[in-house]
């Protein structure tokens, strides 16, 4: 059944070229939202100069091409929204819903995750100090329910899980821009990896503190290598093979526990992800690795 309100979209970091982790994700949340009749949206998290290159956005964006997977507005990047998140930012100072924290990770650590400062006080001057900004949580048990996993319960802890927002050098932290950029976006549903899963209820937070409702959550199992790491650029994870597009979307869809025989036949990009997208079937998911 059509749904012209959902919207979704994939959101990789530039860190790196594309690898088949990625390409999983990026086939789920693609497949789902054309599933449904939606809007599927690609956004580049480039928050974070020191790790990432313009020459792996480009490989990023030459790759999902390369696939099919074509965005259905224009690609949106994060660095160029550095001034709608500094706004943010002074609107949760100005509410009390964030705060300057100059600990170092020694210190929260030898303090169990306390700040031994009081920053949530406002009571430690960080002076010439570098400083991180840090959103407030409150202490909260926090359910809803995931498309996949069912029903999902965590508890949030303020002071010890505060999530920075603003890291001490300057960039904007993925927390925030995450969310900013899902409300302004107008996303309702997220589909990304279960390795994500632990973020969501300091999410939601945010999300309600910015006057957005948080989307409807799926959490896909991740791909693992033989050692059973997650699949990542950290973990030196192969790129693509742009040339080999249509089987890796095959194996992709292997992956996701869809049914191979319905796409057999199917020898072209085009042909494929739409059959992919008339069968598809979430539930299946299940069945694959985790």
């Amino acid at each position: 059944m059509a749904d012209s309100l959902y919207r979704g979209r994939f959101a990789p970091s530039p860190t790196g070229p594309l690898h088949f982790g990625s390409l999983v994700t990026a086939v789920a949340s693609y497949l789902e939202a054309r599933s449904r009749g939606g809007t599927w949206l690609v956004r580049i998290e480039d928050l974070d100069p020191l790790r990432e290159s313009a020459e792996a956005t480009q490989r990023i964006l030459a790759s999902l091409d390369a696939h099919g997977l074509h965005s259905d507005e224009p690609v949106r990047f994060q660095s160029e929204c550095h001034a709608r998140y500094h706004k943010l930012i002074e609107k949760l100072r100005d509410q009390g819903l964030a705060y300057r924290c100059a600990c170092s990770r020694k210190q929260l650590r030898e303090h169990g995750g306390r700040h031994p400062e009081r920053c949530r006080e406002g009571h430690g001057e960080p002076g010439e100090r570098p400083f991180a900004i840090r959103f407030a949580l409150h202490n909260e048990h926090c359910q809803w329910q995931d498309q996949l996993l069912g029903p999902q319960s965590q508890q949030v802890q303020a002071e010890l899980d505060d999530p920075v927002i603003l890291r001490k050098e300057g960039f904007y932290a993925y927390q925030l821009a995450v969310v900013a950029d899902d409300i302004d976006q107008r996303i309702t549903h997220v589909v990304r990896g279960s390795d994500l899963l632990d973020m969501t209820a300091q999410q939601q937070q945010i999300y309600q503190a910015l006057g957005g409702r948080p989307p409807h959550w799926m959490h896909i199992p991740v791909i693992v290598n033989a050692e059973g790491q997650k699949l990542s650029k950290q973990n030196h994870a192969p790129a693509l093979d742009d040339r080999l597009a249509v089987g890796n979307l095959k194996q992709a869809l292997t992956a996701l526990g869809q049914d191979a025989t319905l796409l057999s036949g199917a020898s072209d990009i085009d042909t494929l992800l739409s059959r992919a997208a008339a069968t598809w079937a979430p539930e299946r998911i299940h069945l694959t690795a985790r």
